[in-house]
């Protein structure tokens, strides 16, 4: 029999489960009264835990704490949560550095997994119940953006809710495969998804079944709640008894729920009329109104795509074809935006909440051993390294490298005898290792007393399938091996990759100027280390005074422009110390050989050989 993998949409607002039958249909699966859609929102009371429907039922309950889009706090620290705290109502307190919501009636709290995992739960219940079966296997979609600790703890909100999770991919990756391209279907397409809180925009190339992320960007908050409160903004201006109404939290649901509907509504006719009757409230909302309340964030959608079609150099005509996914593309005056922007079809038959739903199935299928014609890219967000001597980054795995990657270099020690190196992960752009972000630190012991630079300590960068990584440090002479998971308490939004990549470009001449001093710098150091050595090792039999007096000159003048700030100065500098230092060099080598050869004796004629 084959395995049951489902497919999984873990949304901000909304949640799916969706599974690919053996016949090749892909279906949604609905719950017991026919919902597709299942509302990402756990409700805590005094009489239990509610998920999905019944939960958001209680959302003007004074006496329950209902909790939604916690996929914004996943994976990221209490203190890089601020932004978010700010837009949700429910309490968030600091839990060891980790943002966690109290739950008052067990006495606990929840992290955000703990929250994702009670979503899933649910949606695994569904798919039990639909297929019945049982289900313990699934691919989770998440945004294109989402760093490794963010896909980690998507990861374990799967494992807390029984899964075993096979593989996590991106949102715009599987609104692709929902669309069966990939089959005969190449090009590059661009994946423009707007849901009700945020916004993300991906480019993706697709070649001989192989997907690969070429670009992303986008806004954590920007959606369809967005337009909500732009009309309701709207309506509390127009009546001063709403607005003082509006104070009341059942009253400013209804607003919403009043918004969204005239909102749905435009999508097919050119008006509507609205009526608040407790106010007193009647008005008329036209398409022509709705849409320029809607321009700014019209605009803002399309210079994030501005954004990612620069980083990838591609102009819009470069474009063969534009995905639209998330409930808010239904809204006519995006579509119009989108078709004008790009001049190209715009694929828009599959229901758009449904959308990535149905690509985690496909993938899910791949996964469970049924289809093999497809493969999946995607790409890290920033680029991957470790820290060398005088605080530089080495990157091993560049920004936009194709994951799975691995990568692999070859370092030493800097000190005689160092028998322990200490590791340091970086994530980042910037030439110095105090620029960039720290990751993670580890040590590998047990060197061998070694002089400097003679050990090889091979370090390797790992990254899987679910863009989590692994780095391992090891000795080639003695195979003492050391290595760590990246499994960091929190993660970098894409609005903090961009904010990274614009500090590295603003600063790129001041960071290249910074390197090549402290290389320089390296370089001279160790020439100097290796000539006083040297220095030590012979007598005037093999260096005459006269010369070892110029030496000893220059390893002061190389001092001296190691305390300034120019760098070529100091490679000027070590290279005249290199070319006194040549004859020497050559002097040693030939002692070397004489006393490797003094003591062997040729064998005689017609003797063997030991």
């Amino acid at each position: 029999m084959n395995r049951t993998v489902v497919g999984i949409d873990l949304g901000t607002t909304h949640s799916l489960v969706a599974y690919r039958h053996e016949d090749g249909r892909v279906e949604v699966l609905p719950d017991r009264e026919g919902r597709l859609l299942l509302p990402s929102v756990v409700a805590l009371s005094r009489d239990g835990v509610r998920v999905g429907w019944n939960a958001r039922e209680r959302v003007n309950d004074p006496e329950t704490t209902v909790i939604y889009a916690a996929k914004r706090l996943m994976g990221r620290s209490f203190e890089e949560t601020e932004s978010e705290r700010r837009h949700l109502t429910y309490p968030i307190v600091d839990r060891n550095g980790s943002p966690a919501v109290p739950d008052p009636f067990r006495n606990r709290f929840l992290t955000p997994p703990e929250i994702g995992a009670l979503v899933l739960r649910e949606l695994r219940s569904r798919a039990e119940e639909a297929l019945s079966r049982e289900v313990t296997e699934a691919v989770i979609t998440v945004p294109a953006y989402f760093n490794d600790a963010q896909r980690q703890a998507t990861k374990d909100a799967g494992s807390l809710a029984g899964l075993s999770v096979l593989r996590i991919i991106n949102e715009p990756t599987a609104a692709a495969l929902a669309y069966g391209l990939g089959s005969g279907k190449d090009g590059l397409f661009a994946v423009f998804d707007l849901g009700g809180g945020t916004f993300d925009f991906s480019l993706l190339d697709i070649r001989k079944g192989i997907f690969e992320v070429r670009a992303t960007n986008g806004d954590t908050h920007l959606g369809g709640e967005d337009f909500d409160r732009a009309i309701v903004t709207e309506w509390l201006g127009e009546s001063p008894k709403l607005l003082s109404l509006a104070e009341r939290s059942e009253v400013r649901d209804l607003l919403r729920k009043e918004a969204e509907r005239a909102k749905i509504a435009l999508s097919s006719r050119t008006e509507v009329e609205v009526a608040i009757p407790a106010a007193g409230f009647r008005t008329t909302l036209t398409r022509a109104r709705m849409n320029e309340l809607v321009e700014p964030f019209v605009e803002k959608a399309l210079s994030c795509v501005r954004s990612a079609l620069a980083d990838s150099g591609t102009p819009p005509s470069g474009v063969d074809g534009v995905i639209l996914v998330g409930g808010s593309t239904r809204f006519l005056r995006f579509k119009e935006a989108v078709a004008t922007f790009f001049g190209k079809p715009l694929f828009d038959t599959v229901d758009p909440d449904l959308v990535v739903a149905e690509g985690a199935a496909v993938q899910a299928d791949i996964l469970s051993g049924r289809r093999k014609d497809l493969l999946l890219l995607d790409v890290t967000p920033l680029s991957l390294g470790i820290e060398t001597i005088g605080g530089v980054t080495s990157t091993l795995i560049p920004r936009n490298t194709t994951v799975p990657a691995q990568a692999k270099e070859l370092f030493t020690t800097y000190v005689d005898g160092q028998t322990n190196v200490d590791i340091h992960v970086l994530q980042g752009e910037r030439e110095m290792a105090r620029d960039n972000r720290s990751l993670a630190r580890f040590t590998l012991s047990g060197i061998p007393p070694l002089p400097a630079g003679t050990p090889r300590i091979e370090v390797t960068f790992q990254i899987d399938a679910n863009g989590i990584l692994e780095v391992t440090a090891r000795e080639q002479t003695t195979g003492k091996m050391s290595n760590v998971v990246i499994h960091p308490s929190y993660g970098l939004g894409k609005d903090d990759v961009r904010t990274l990549l614009k500090e590295a470009f603003s600063h790129a001449q001041e960071d290249f100027a910074t390197r090549l001093l402290v290389d320089a710098r390296t370089e001279a150091q160790t020439v100097i280390n290796a000539t006083i050595r040297a220095l030590e090792r012979v007598g005037s039999d093999i260096l005459p005074d006269a010369d070892r007096e110029a030496i000893s000159r220059q390893v002061e003048a190389l001092k001296k422009a190691m305390e300034g700030t120019d760098g070529r100065k100091v490679r000027d500098e070590t290279r005249l110390l290199d070319n006194l230092t040549q004859p020497l060099a050559e002097r040693l080598m030939n002692q070397s050989i004489s006393n490797a050869l003094s003591g062997m004796a040729l064998p005689k004629e017609g003797g063997s050989h030991a």
